[in-house]
């Protein structure tokens, strides 16, 4: 099978640390690989080694068929990259900075202008188009951003933690945008610190550590791993909570956490689903009014705690 992405024992150093220590990925054209990792971990490393801005140290890495170190020029002819910053001139409007990039790329000044307007229609970008950038909001200036990197119609898109300080309605936009890119066979690499951005959007995932893929598998498979399931309740007075908390522990058999920006939500991972119904059931007895009950699968999130020992914006 010819894939889109693959590297094999990929190596990079910065002097005495090893960004890189032997990273091996494969992705199938037209699915989305979330790279997921901590601050430091090697992910933007990996995407530097895998556009060609950075030459590794060992091992081989391919996309689109191309090596590249020695196919280089070709890389870069069959890619997009959307970094961590937006990286457009906020003095020319977005239809300039767009076609400017198209000219640098050697597209013909006709072909350019309707590259360019049809990209501004597709981000939702067509009326600011003629204004200049630095009146852009932020989510604005991200999707101008992405829009750059689809200048070439890529077979590959790279996009480097692209919704970073992006407010919760502009996230949602690029989501829309890169949804349909997948939707017309793009192969996109996500590095991104929002797990729920992960689930939504990535067909696999890799979860890299220290320089190392330590895990790796579809959403799904990766939730199995961490084994059982999580039991959430959130009494409906505050005073029942410890009341609630205590009567969880004695079923399950541990203590409960508390989560939620009120610390309302007890939660607890169970192995057994039949304590759901037990715990309902213990609940009516003693007559303790609830606002949730849910039984669910490991979210991604803890996935990831369970696997590093820590969140994605932490650094060992």
């Amino acid at each position: 099978m010819t894939y889109a992405i693959q590297t094999e024992g990929l190596v990079k150093k910065f002097g005495a640390v090893t960004a890189l220590a032997g990273v091996d990925l494969a992705v199938a054209p037209g699915r989305v690989l979330g790279l997921l990792g901590p601050n430091g971990a090697g992910k933007t490393t990996a995407v530097r080694v895998l556009t060609t801005l950075l030459r590794p140290d060992g091992g081989q890495a391919r996309v689109c068929g191309y090596d590249v170190v020695r196919e280089a020029d070709r890389v870069r002819a069959s890619i997009g990259l959307t970094g961590q910053y937006a990286a457009v001139d906020g003095d020319l409007t977005g239809y300039e900075n767009l076609l400017l990039v198209a000219r640098l790329l050697e597209m013909r000044r006709p072909a350019a202008r309707k590259r360019a307007t049809r990209l501004l229609e597709l981000f939702g970008l067509a009326e600011a188009g003629r204004r200049p950038v630095r009146e852009y909001s932020g989510g604005m200036r991200r999707r101008l951003d992405l829009a750059v990197s689809l200048i070439t119609r890529p077979q590959v898109l790279f996009l480097d933690e692209p919704t970073t300080g992006l407010d919760p309605r502009s996230r949602q936009d690029a989501w829309r945008v890169v949804q349909e890119l997948i939707s017309q066979g793009v192969t996109v690499l996500l590095t991104t610190q929002y797990l729920d951005e992960a689930d939504r959007l990535a067909d696999e995932i890799a979860v890299i550590d220290n320089g190392r893929v330590i895990a790796s598998g579809t959403p799904e498979e990766l939730k199995a791993k961490v084994g059982g399931q999580t039991l959430e309740v959130r009494p409906t007075k505050r005073s029942d909570r410890t009341a609630c908390a205590a009567l969880i522990a004695e079923i399950v058999g541990a203590q409960p956490t508390r989560r939620g920006d009120d610390q309302g939500v007890l939660s607890v991972t169970v192995e057994d689903p039949g304590a759901m119904t037990a715990v309902v059931k213990a609940l009516d007895r003693r007559q303790i009014p609830v606002t949730e009950l849910a039984l669910r699968l490991a979210s991604l999130d803890e996935v990831f705690m369970a696997l590093t020992g820590h969140t994605t914006g932490e650094k060992e």
